[in-house]
């Protein structure tokens, strides 16, 4: 059911309410503008994506989505049709009819939300125009030579035209609310305010374009917040203009929302301007009928990544691969602000310890980062088809070996095995063992890349000299490229490949959000983040003990950088200590933790922020008290009773601990009682008829 639907029967302690008969509050609408609807960059993309469902479920046929037109893109995601609303059909005409062309269509994701698509190219010939007109309405100049910006201007020009010709429809009656996500759609917020449009409008940002440059630059960040000259640091980085764009949105906006806590205070030094409302970011949690199903999913593909890493080592698998652990790291080829830096030092401290305590433990640490590159590595492509040869030379001894005994077996008879395999069979694999042979180390990447001896990852590889030695219990590979299901090296997904590792490790330095440790947790895969992060921080807000649920957060803001260096150490160092029982254990708390995750209960704060817009935007017709957002006061999950596998709990005085510790430890763990005290805590589905009631606050007091 649409919402507006609902603002018309409720009169509901912070709901808007309409106060207008005339106006059929049922023709609400609701666009969402982006630059990354069915257009891939980054993080951004995922968060429209899997948030529409939500939202579609919640506006209905009142829902569209505004993004730029690519061909490529549209060809396999969207499903072109005639705008079933009048208004919307009649201010797409009015625009074809001066040239542009505008596409619309329903977009093939879960929800299939409507799109409303502009070709930027076919209105690029107003570009001069349009930054004129930008200038005079905002005093901001965009170099030519920036063409992102410039793409920025027509795009939110078209979107500004657009959205005037929708609400000269509605005589000025508020109908419309528009949510503008990052400084590409910024644009088109700063037109529709100074034309005075009648639009609610909502711009969220998800990462400060000057806070991602300036932690790039090794720059201590977060200590020195209020000390930068932001005009200053955005000039000499030649970024000023698209700074003001995006300083510019936040403050024309009647709502201001960021992703995180952390991301709300660096937007309040940077944008200078609090948030209004913070909107986590969420995804779509698709739990299986079988309680343990995630548990088998992680054992077949953590065997499809043991096949590959047969190839890969070959010649030196020398470990067993019963006792290796698969930990990875993920996004973005940004070397500080992921914490790859950071990372690579750890492990050589883990190498370190692991060899000193003689554990038969071995790591296997994957980077999918994805880099510039040629092509595969030979010495890789080789690896692997060195492990298909001798699996087929197995194969074929295995079948001839099989039908001799078969015979032998049919005669009664018990075959003499000195005979049953012939001196051909025995060269097959003496041939095969010799082709194993291997002069020289597994390579630490699988691709050539084009800058190999200035590539950072590499380059700290060569200093903390982690080769792959066979005496290394550390071993590493970069992968530079995204993963696939069709590639000839490790045929798998991304998502397939998460479920096989067993830790993922994110110990990023500026991290907005954090998808990637979200998305570990949805699939029950133990994590590590930061307090830098706003996963991090979300989960230290709702979690009493989060490593105890597999989501261990390293200290990056309070603690100096060899300090939080080790304190990851540790963190690695403990989990490889678990035993596999602990394991286990410990990936179902942190499925558990998925509902946490939800749009069904993250969506609540997207939808304050409209409520929020409609108040303030259209006062006379809407009304909203001043309560406070949605919050979670006393809801975090809690302590398990049982004892926990985390390395915080499970820390030994020694390596060696006796096997009796761990006997104890799964008496005292019984899951159906922990799970049903988790469930107790995960508060239902937010809905229109449950606002949750909060304290009274003034509307410049939100704050979640």
């Amino acid at each position: 059911m649409p919402l507006g639907r609902s603002l018309s029967m409720t009169s509901l302690n912070g709901l808007p309410q309409c106060e207008d008969e005339d106006l059929p509050v049922e023709d609400l609408l609701l666009f969402e503008v982006s630059w990354e609807v069915t257009n891939k960059v980054g993080g951004i993309y995922t968060v429209i994506q899997t948030k529409a469902k939500t939202t579609a479920d919640e506006w209905g046929e009142n829902y569209f989505l505004i993004g730029p037109y690519f061909e490529q893109n549209v060809k396999t995601q969207v499903e072109f049709s005639e705008p079933p609303n009048p208004a919307v059909k009649k201010a797409m005409d009015s625009m074809k009819s001066q040239g542009c062309q505008v596409f619309f269509g329903r977009w093939l994701i879960e929800g299939s939300p409507y799109v409303l698509l502009f070709d930027i190219g076919s209105a690029a010939w107003n570009l001069d125009r349009w930054k004129g007109e930008f200038w005079e309405v905002s005093n901001i100049g965009i170099p030519f030579h920036d063409q992102e910006a410039n793409d920025a201007v027509i795009f939110g020009s078209l979107t500004a035209w657009f959205l005037k010709e929708l609400s000269c429809q509605f005589d000025d009656k508020p109908n419309i609310i528009a949510h503008f996500h990052e400084w590409q759609a910024g644009v088109g917020l700063i037109l529709s305010r100074s034309k005075k449009l009648p639009v609610a409008t909502i711009f969220t940002t998800h990462a400060t374009l000057l806070g991602r440059y300036l932690c790039a630059a090794s720059i201590d960040f977060y200590n020195n917040l209020d000390q930068f000259d932001i005009d200053k640091e955005a000039g000499e980085r030649q970024i000023y203009h698209r700074y003001c764009m995006e300083r510019a949105s936040a403050h024309c906006a009647h709502v201001f929302t960021t992703v995180s806590q952390i991301t709300a205070t660096e937007a309040e030094h940077m944008l200078k301007k609090s948030p209004d409302v913070v909107t986590p970011n969420g995804l779509n949690i698709k739990k299986f009928s079988a309680m343990h199903e995630f548990q088998n999913l992680h054992s077949m593909y953590k065997s499809r990544i043991q096949e590959f890493i047969r190839g890969h080592f070959y010649g030196h698998l020398d470990f067993d691969l019963d006792k290796t652990l698969f930990f990875f790291i993920a996004g973005r080829y940004e070397f500080s602000n992921k914490g790859a830096d950071m990372f690579l030092e750890a492990l050589s401290r883990l190498n370190f310890l692991l060899r000193v305590h003689k554990t038969d433990v071995t790591v296997v640490v994957f980077f999918i980062m994805p880099a510039k590159t040629n092509n595969f590595n030979v010495e890789t492509l080789k690896g692997q088809a060195v492990r298909k040869q001798l699996w087929d030379t197995a194969q074929s001894v295995k079948e001839k070996f099989g039908r001799k005994l078969y015979n032998s077996l049919l005669k009664g008879e018990i075959p003499d095995l000195n005979k049953i395999l012939d001196r051909d069979d025995i060269s097959i694999m003496k041939r095969a063992i010799y082709t194993t042979q291997r002069h020289t180390l597994p390579p630490v990447t699988t691709h050539n890349m084009i800058d190999d001896s200035n590539d950072p990852i590499l380059s700290t590889i060569r200093r903390i000299g982690l080769f792959n030695n066979r005496t290394d219990r550390v071993k590493v590979i970069l992968h530079p490229e995204f993963l696939s299901s069709t590639s000839p090296l490790l045929p798998l997904d991304y998502e397939e490949f998460v479920r096989g590792c067993h830790l993922g490790v994110f110990p990023s330095y500026y991290e907005p959000w954090g998808y990637t440790p979200a998305e570990c947790t949805v699939m029950g895969i133990p994590s590590v983040t930061t307090n830098l992060s706003g996963f991090g921080c979300f989960m230290q807000e709702h979690v009493a003990d989060p490593a105890a649920y597999g989501i261990y957060i390293v200290d990056r803001r309070f603690r100096s950088p060899d300090e939080s260096c080790n304190q990851l150490t540790q963190f690695l160092y403990g989990f490889c200590q678990q035993n596999r029982r602990q394991r286990i254990i410990q990936r179902n708390r942190t499925e558990r933790l998925s509902d946490l995750l939800d749009w069904k209960y993250l969506g609540r704060y997207y939808m304050h922020a409209r409520h929020l817009a409609l108040s303030r935007t259209f006062p006379v017709k809407f009304e909203m008290e001043p309560s406070a957002p949605p919050t979670t006061e006393g809801f975090r999950y809690p302590r398990p009773s049982s004892v926990p596998p985390s390395p915080s709990a499970s820390q030994h005085s020694s390596p060696h601990h006796s096997e009796a510790e761990d006997e104890d430890d799964d008496e005292r763990y019984d899951e159906d009682e922990e799970a049903e005290r988790d469930r107790q805590n995960i508060k239902s589905p937010f809905s229109i008829g449950a606002l949750p009631q909060g304290k009274k606050k003034q509307h410049g007091e939100y704050r979640n």
